[in-house]
């Protein structure tokens, strides 16, 4: 017999720390005693003789009980209050309980609340009750595990891999009911966790999970946290989305109404012969073409994305054939210097083409997120380079002339650690300089791994390569920012020179950044030069470079090669 110890008496971690713990709701001191003597062996107990003392052990031991033994009849309330109050506790309500009861019509009561087994009294024989107990502890230990893996941490929610398998599970089930596929994103995240901490951009991700399940919870809805502010929802059909997005939103709010936005992508009553993952990735493309919208917040895929996204598919397919059957081709914009009365060659950029031999001419505005999308954007960039290199190379030998030429790199190919090799080698392979060939790298390229980026820009400038700024205000950098960047020239986007020179635009805007320009002493070109006015105004302001419709579209090599004439005034060669 052990001794009875008071409940509040009993120390915080007491016994073997190997032991699971028991808590045994028994007041009648024989039972409890019989109970004692056949778990102790295996099991640390912890008696308790009423509602009240199982209470004071539990808050005591927050997490510590393996299981609780629970009789019905206790003197200070009835065991079924004592199970619902366990169970509508998060704090206890994971802890399995087996009810301890000779009243068998209290059995299916007990189940309802969250029992999961029984002891009848009288006892079983020793090893009945040893089995059983054991066999429920496992069982929760088990579940426990699972329960761990399949939610996140953070919000509770189910991760995606086990949400894809309840979601399958919930058609399986319900093959009948209409379902819609919801992803749910919060715009400019990073900037809220950015601006009010982790603390706070935690407590708006939990208040989004708990909004979710309230909302679709009861119609049997479920929903996971797919990536750090993109939740997935699978539930059946609703009617008022916008509604839903305003709960949701509402919530995650809190008392800080309007500085959280959420768009949702919806695909809606989708044929559940697609695949689930698939009817997620529509509602992510839906969700897609509202980013950074700040009037339309829900979106639904339709038969226009559909299409869009087989056209895409097939894009995708068709990439390789072309980069070996020479589908894409490599185009040449001039630039021109126009600071001489009548402006001069001073070089080209590189853009590229893809002639389809079934589809035509295909958008380089199609086709180049796509491929930066899917990784693809590396390959299609090296095919250009070196056709790029062999063309300069051939002019080279063709006129006598180095026609410097300007190629995009990516943000992809800039985190290659090979990068600089793979230039160095083409350039070499074909007998030129490095100054010859110019790399155009985006301006939102330097903010994003900034560190690695200006370490490998400043490798290609220490071999000899010219680092072209492309994009220049499309609204990155800072003044700060652009003072201490690894760049040669800078080259103003071409919406930006098409704004300026709109009926609302401000051209002042141009001359002062051609004077901050000036003071690095880095050379300027403006793109998208489609007038002589424009011209006039850029020349007027101070620019250097200029390239655009007004001189010529982007043209095959051998029609750029009038441009080289010109320049070296040589006549073209006579028609037979």
């Amino acid at each position: 017999m052990i001794e009875e110890i008071p409940i509040n008496e009993i120390p915080a971690n007491p016994g073997d720390a190997r032991k699971r713990k028991i808590l045994i709701v028994e007041d009648e001191f024989v039972n409890r005693e019989i109970l004692i003597a056949m778990l102790e062996p295996e099991y640390e107990v912890i008696p308790a003789v009423s509602g009240e003392d199982a209470e004071t052990v539990l808050l005591l031991r927050p997490g510590e009980i393996s299981l609780v033994l629970l009789d019905l009849n206790l003197p200070d309330r009835h065991g079924l209050d004592i199970l619902r109050e366990l169970k509508e506790d998060m704090r206890t309500s994971k802890i399995p309980v087996i009810v301890l009861t000779s009243d068998r019509d209290s059995e299916v009561e007990c189940l309802n609340q969250g029992a999961i087994d029984f002891i009848p009294k009288p006892y079983p024989v020793p090893k009945v009750v040893q089995a059983r107990v054991r066999r429920i502890i496992e069982l929760s230990e088990d579940r426990d595990l699972i329960r761990d893996t399949e939610r996140d941490h953070l919000t509770g929610l189910y991760t995606r891999e086990y949400f894809y398998r309840y979601a399958a599970q919930y058609d399986a089930f319900n093959p009948d009911v209409p379902t819609d596929a919801l992803v749910l994103d919060v715009n400019h995240f990073q900037m809220i966790n950015e601006r009010f901490g982790k603390q706070y951009a935690d407590g708006v991700l939990i208040r989004i999970g708990q909004a979710i399940v309230s909302s679709v919870g009861k119609s049997g809805g479920i929903a996971c946290r797919r990536s750090a502010d993109t939740f997935l929802i699978y539930c059946p059909h609703i009617s008022d989305y916008q509604s839903f997005l305003n709960g949701i939103v509402s919530a995650a709010c809190g008392a800080d109404k309007g500085r959280i936005r959420i768009r949702l992508g919806v695909c809606s009553e989708h044929d559940k012969s697609v695949e689930m993952q698939t009817r997620f990735d529509r509602a992510k493309i839906a969700a897609d073409t509202i980013r950074g919208s700040f009037t339309d917040l829900i979106a639904f895929y339709d038969n226009v994305m559909h299409e869009k996204e087989v056209y895409a598919e097939h894009l995708l397919d068709e990439f390789q054939a072309a980069v070996d059957g020479k589908q894409f081709s490599v185009y040449f914009q001039p630039k021109y210097d126009i600071r001489p009365v009548k402006p001069v060659l001073c070089g080209a950029e590189a853009l590229v083409r893809w002639i389809h031999p079934n589809l035509g001419f295909i958008s380089p505005g199609v086709f180049i997120p796509l491929f930066e999308d899917n990784g693809m954007i590396r390959i299609l960039d090296r095919y250009v380079w070196r056709e790029t290199v062999m063309q300069i190379a051939e002019w080279k030998k063709k006129f006598g002339c180095i026609v410097p030429v300007s190629v995009n790199v990516s943000r992809v190919d800039m985190l290659d650690p090979d990068l600089v090799d793979t230039l160095c080698s083409l350039v070499r392979e074909n007998g030129l300089e490095f100054s010859d060939l110019h790399l155009e790298i985006t301006e939102s390229a330097y903010t994003e791994n900034a560190q690695q980026i200006i370490s490998t820009v400043n490798r290609l400038r220490e071999s000899g390569f010219i680092i072209e700024m492309d994009d220049f205000g499309a609204g990155y950098s800072s003044l700060n920012m652009l003072s201490t960047l690894p760049v040669d020239v800078l080259k103003l986007d071409m919406m930006f020179i098409r704004n300026i020179f709109s009926e609302n635009g401000n051209p002042r805007m141009l001359k002062v950044i051609f004077e901050i320009a000036d003071t690095l002493s880095v050379p300027m070109v403006a793109e998208g030069v489609d007038t002589a006015e424009q011209l006039a105004a850029l020349r007027e302001m101070g620019c250097q470079m200029v390239q655009g419709y007004y001189f010529s579209p982007p043209r095959p090599a051998n029609e750029f090669e009038n441009h080289i004439r010109e320049w070296l005034h040589i006549a073209e060669p006579a028609t037979v």
